[in-house]
Formats: C-alpha cells, sequence, structure tokens
C-alpha cells in the first residue's frame, strides 16, 4: 500500500456519541457546508470555492482516502458534523536506515461544523482518530501543528495529552495578510498508551 493513499480509517469506528467513517465523494457538499463558514475556514488551509469546484476537490482519490467523516449518532442517517485527517507520512533517517522510517509518522487534522462546537465532540473524534493511528496503523509518532492564535485547536491537542514542540515565530501567512506565528504538537505511541491506560 502506497503511503501517500493509505487510507485515514480501514473501517468504521464507533464512539459513545459519534461514528468515523472513511469518507467518499458522496460527503462533499456536507463537508463544504461548514468548512465555507468563515470561522471554520479562518485557519484551515485553504477557503473552498464553489460547490461544484469543491466536489472535484474533495472527491480526488488521493485527498479522500487520508479523510473520514464524523457522524453525530450512530445509524445511517447520522448527518455529517465534521471531517478529521490522518495522513501517514516517512518519519527522518538516517540514509543506512531511512527505509526503516517509511511510514512510521503520521499528520491529524480536523474541522468541526461551529453548531456543533462546545460539547465535546472534536476532542471526542480526535482522542478515536489517535486510537486508530497508533493501534489500527501501528505508527510511533503523531503530530499537528496550527497557528498559534487558533487557540481552540492547540488547546484540544493538550487535552490529548499532545506536546507542544515548535513555536514558530510569525512563519506562516495567514489569508488576510499577516505573518502568524504557528504551533506544532506531537504524540509518542507509548505516550498515548501511558495515558491511554490511566484514563
Amino acid at each position: 500500500m502506497n503511503v501517500e493513499t493509505a487510507p485515514a480509517l480501514l473501517r468504521p469506528v464507533r464512539t459513545e456519541r459519534l461514528t468515523l467513517r472513511p469518507a467518499t465523494p458522496e460527503d462533499a457538499d456536507a463537508v463544504w457546508a461548514y468548512r465555507r463558514l468563515d470561522e471554520v475556514n479562518e485557519w484551515i488551509t485553504s477557503r473552498p470555492g464553489p460547490l461544484e469546484e469543491y466536489r472535484a476537490h474533495f472527491g480526488d482519490p488521493a485527498r479522500v482516502a487520508f479523510t473520514a467523516v464524523i457522524q453525530l449518532g450512530h445509524g445511517p442517517q447520522a448527518p455529517v458534523i465534521g471531517d478529521l485527517m490522518l495522513r501517514r507520512e516517512d518519519g527522518w533517517g538516517q540514509t543506512e536506515v531511512e527505509d526503516r522510517a517509511v511510514g512510521t509518522q503520521g499528520e491529524v487534522g480536523w474541522a468541526l461544523d461551529p453548531a456543533h462546537t462546545g460539547r465535546g465532540y472534536a476532542t471526542e473524534a480526535v482522542r478515536e482518530l489517535l486510537r486508530v493511528a497508533f493501534e489500527d496503523h501501528g505508527l510511533r509518532r503523531v503530530v499537528a501543528n496550527c497557528f498559534a492564535d487558533n487557540e481552540s485547536s492547540w488547546r484540544l491537542m493538550e487535552r490529548l495529552g499532545m506536546r507542544r514542540e515548535t513555536h514558530a515565530v510569525r512563519d506562516s501567512l495567514h489569508r488576510d495578510g499577516r505573518w502568524l506565528d504557528s504551533f506544532v504538537y506531537a504524540l509518542l505511541a507509548e505516550e498515548w498508551r501511558a495515558g491511554a491506560t490511566q484514563a
């Protein structure tokens, strides 16, 4: 399996209140509906264009592979309230051992419909995504990054036990023209296991 197109989820998974499942091109409309909102796209990499354009972007096989959707509830008609990214990556290794670093790391990301924030859904979903990353995919390290001004995002990372590893000063150009600070957080498999055992 190509690391670049390894699926985020191998199968649907359930938490107490949510279903996480692999995204399909048919999810584009539901995802577009909240990603186009200013309070969501203020912090994501790219602002969605018109719906037809977004459908083509979202349905690209390379993109849809590392995307999962969050459904509120467990039935087949449960509404999509957010999306997750789990992209498998190569860790860095010296030349003699770089083959042992292939596909050992992952990057996670998320977006949630503002109508459903403040109820712990994002924390619940990303916690399960980390479990999938470490248990189902066998990753040794997971990273996440955000603008430093995106306080709700980095606070979620900290709630999940992720460690701030980098604070880069004015390294990231926001679409409003400002150079902003950014944070990188990370979690190792053994740290996650220790936290899961204590929970």
